[in-house]
């Protein structure tokens, strides 16, 4: 384990993605000699860089994994973690993605490649000041946090994305795989806290289709099984 390896275990940090400030605050000295242990500690293969100015110890010198919806965090502080990649976190899609991808506070697109926690990717979205983080909530990964949107922000910043329009239920159940009975789990409320959120007419018309198929096919649902 290298000088500097053992300095961030021994702050408590084994397991934190830490960034030049951290580092300078824990090292002290020079930025020439942070500079040297930092690339020391790489070549060793004990620090591995996310990017310039973001840092973690490498697995072999972790105390516990770091997730990659956290990396995302550090990448771009101010983003969330949403689209296929929230979805399939809360389980509303079957198949595993392999991209991180984020809703972005900026104006451009924005890729990284790493080889440790693999692909990430940030979006901008029109969204109007103060919501880019409704429907959004804070969960814990290990020690470690992250925003992750709830399912259907998630479902809503993809419609955006992809300018999808509503085209029925079968787009999500059938094009996205998505179990009909979570869907019909959606509330009122759900649907009332993500009206203010978009800028895009074309996004808030798919929202309101949504809720009345949802809504009007429910209380189908209720009254079949009374008669049943």
């Amino acid at each position: 384990m290298t000088v500097l390896a053992k300095e961030i275990s021994a702050a408590g940090l084994s397991s934190r993605i830490l960034d030049e400030r951290q580092l300078a605050e824990l090292v002290g000295g020079t930025a020439a000699r942070r500079y040297g242990l930092v690339n020391r500690a790489i070549k060793d293969g004990a620090l591995i860089r996310v990017k310039r100015g973001t840092y973690v110890l490498s697995a072999e010198n972790r105390a516990d994994p770091i997730h990659p919806f956290a990396v995302a965090q550090s990448l771009l502080p101010g983003s969330y973690v949403s689209f296929e990649t929230a979805l399939s976190y809360h389980n509303w899609i079957p198949e595993t993605v392999f991209t991180t991808a984020s809703v972005s506070p900026g104006r451009k697109t924005l890729e990284y490649e790493t080889d440790a926690f693999g692909a990430f990717a940030f979006h901008p979205l029109a969204i109007h000041d103060y919501r880019l983080l409704t429907g959004v909530d804070r969960v814990a990964l290990g020690n470690l946090t992250a925003l992750v949107a709830q399912p259907l922000r998630a479902i809503l910043d993809l419609v955006a994305l992809r300018k999808q329009p509503w085209q029925g239920l079968d787009w999500l159940t059938s094009g996205m795989r998505i179990d009909e009975a979570k869907l019909f789990a959606l509330k009122r409320a759900d649907f009332a806290t993500l009206k203010p959120v978009y800028k895009h007419k074309a996004v808030n018309t798919f929202l309101e289709q949504l809720e009345v198929a949802l809504m009007s096919g429910k209380t189908s649902r209720q009254r079949s099984a009374k008669h049943d």
